[in-house]
């Protein structure tokens, strides 16, 4: 008998002991593969070995070890959120932290309880490893899209952008789908570590072999395929100038009074001297109510505007006529003002739930204009001479089924933000990423505009075509194209993945059935 064989069930038997201890340390590793790190082959092999570990417990473990590796994996990934609470929050260490830990063992949940469900119906440990904890890891990343409004933040697919060929799944099945590429590797990886823990002959292990390398080779062949489509095209040879203002003006000094009128002249005096076609200027760069706001302030960027032939787009929050709060983005210039208001928002960030019991929450933290009113679900791009101008606000970003509204008529999508809230933590890198996501799944150019960072130019295959440093004031001027056309997601949406992933759920089930009736 070989040294190999003996090293691997070693190694099994490691993992098997105190499996849910191992789960969450294989789920902070995981966190390796996401920006700033982008190490994207570790979620690959660190799911290889959950599925390895899950493949013959029962539910009850099951649903332990699957809670363990999520909670791990967002515990770790997800630290900003205890930076945005704690340092710019003003919320004791103690209840930050607890803060963090609730909300990262709540979106633990729904991979746990499918996982523990599918190993109830499914007792087949080789179609575990090579489809139904896959299926199930992939399609438990969906519904944290939507669970209690959503937190699709880390999803494994996230990982794969945009170095892997796998990303290139996004433009048909979206993230999601990436997920779903990678996890059927992880599962193949998962099947061979078993057989090589196994003692077999060589014609077993040759058989083996191939049932495990088939899948990999047919999800990487056909992730290369998929590279090859032109899904858009570029509107017209032109190009567009664009400005992008990064103020970078502090969180814990942009809502006080006496910093107001400092910030709106740093952004006013960096805007007269653009003479970009667009010139865009981040999330609630302007820290008053737009009513509020002198009018010879906005005489003077109306003035440049209108002299320079431009549109200037900024955020702002506004009060609408029947008393609504709304965190917005107005444009100036052109007859018309055209106004987004953002639809997606976040709970305890832009509005508190279910005030009458969290008010008091409210009045402890320090989260200024905490009180904003949801705009329409869909609402048009923006006309900007020959550039149709798709917006979203923030974390709005994260959800690309909901980004493909305004396509197909967007050109270009822009994404304005305010990461400042996280500080030097990971969560601007990994939020570029997932913007790098949207880019892939919907073909289009993507204008990224943030307070301190990460400024950015995504062009339509993910690819950052520029940046600018972290926290420093400073303008990112380039080119875009704009493009037309539908990508396979952006018509679809996710539908297509939940199909497919039910369909293959539904074959492992019915196959497991025919064989206890047999």
């Amino acid at each position: 008998m070989s040294e190999a064989p003996k090293i691997f069930r070693l190694l099994a038997q490691t993992l098997h002991d105190k499996s849910a201890l191992w789960a969450f340390i294989l789920g902070a590793t995981t966190v390796l593969g996401f920006a700033p790190f982008s190490l994207f082959l570790v979620p690959i092999l660190t799911c290889a070995l959950l599925f390895f570990i899950l493949q013959a417990q029962s539910p009850k473990n099951t649903f332990i070890t699957s809670f363990a590796f999520t909670f791990g994996l967002l515990i770790t990934g997800t630290s900003w959120i205890y930076v945005s609470l704690h340092d710019f929050g003003g919320m004791h260490p103690a209840l930050a932290a607890l803060a963090t830990v609730i909300l990262s063992a709540t979106f633990a949940l729904p991979p746990a309880v499918i996982q523990a469900l599918l190993a109830k119906l499914v007792h087949s440990q080789t179609l575990r490893l090579l489809a139904v904890f896959p299926v199930g890891l992939a399609l438990s990343d969906w519904c944290r899209g939507w669970f209690l409004t959503g937190f699709p933040w880390l999803s494994l697919g996230y990982s794969q952008i945009p170095l892997s060929s796998f990303s290139n799944y996004a433009s048909v099945l979206g993230i999601y789908g990436v997920t779903l590429a990678c996890t059927f590797c992880s599962g193949s990886m998962g099947f061979l570590f078993k057989s090589w823990c196994a003692t077999q002959s060589q014609s077993s292990l040759k058989t083996t072999l191939k049932r495990g390398f088939a899948v990999p080779v047919l999800v990487i062949a056909l992730s290369i395929a998929l590279g090859i489509p032109k899904w858009t095209q570029q509107i017209s040879r032109e190009t567009t100038s664009v400005s992008l203002l990064q103020g970078n003006i502090a969180q814990d000094i942009k809502w006080s009074p006496e910093w107001i009128e400092e910030t709106m002249t740093i952004y006013l005096n960096m805007i007269l001297q653009e003479k970009s076609e667009l010139i865009l200027l981040p999330e609630t760069a302007i820290p008053l109510l737009e009513k509020n706001v002198p009018d010879w302030y906005w005489e003077a960027l109306k003035k440049h505007a209108e002299t320079n032939n431009l549109h200037i787009l900024l955020g702002i929050p506004e009060q609408s006529e029947d008393g609504k709060f709304y965190n917005s983005v107005i444009q100036v210039g052109g007859e018309d003002i055209q106004r987004y208001r953002k639809h997606h928002l976040v709970p305890f960030g832009d509005y508190f739930p279910m005030r009458a019991i969290t008010s008091g929450l409210l009045n402890y933290l320090k989260i200024p204009m905490s009180n904003f009113s949801a705009g329409p679900s869909n609402q048009a791009p923006f006309i900007l001479g020959n550039q149709s101008l798709g917006v979203d606000i923030c974390y709005e970003d994260v959800f690309g089924e909901e980004i493909i509204r305004q396509l197909p008529g967007a050109t270009v999508l822009a994404n304005f933000t305010n990461d400042a809230w996280w500080g030097e933590s990971l969560g601007p890198k990994q939020h570029l990423q997932i913007a790098q996501a949207r880019s892939i799944e919907t073909g289009r150019e993507l204008l990224r505009v943030t307070n301190t960072g990460v400024t950015a130019v995504i062009d339509h295959r993910g690819y950052i075509v520029n940046q600018v440093p972290q926290f420093s004031k400073t303008v990112l001027r380039a080119e875009i194209y704009g493009r037309k056309g539908s990508t396979p997601y952006s018509l679809w949406g996710n539908l297509p993945f939940v199909i497919l992933c039910l369909v293959i759920l539904a074959f492992c089930v019915k196959s497991t059935s025919a064989r206890l009736k047999t």
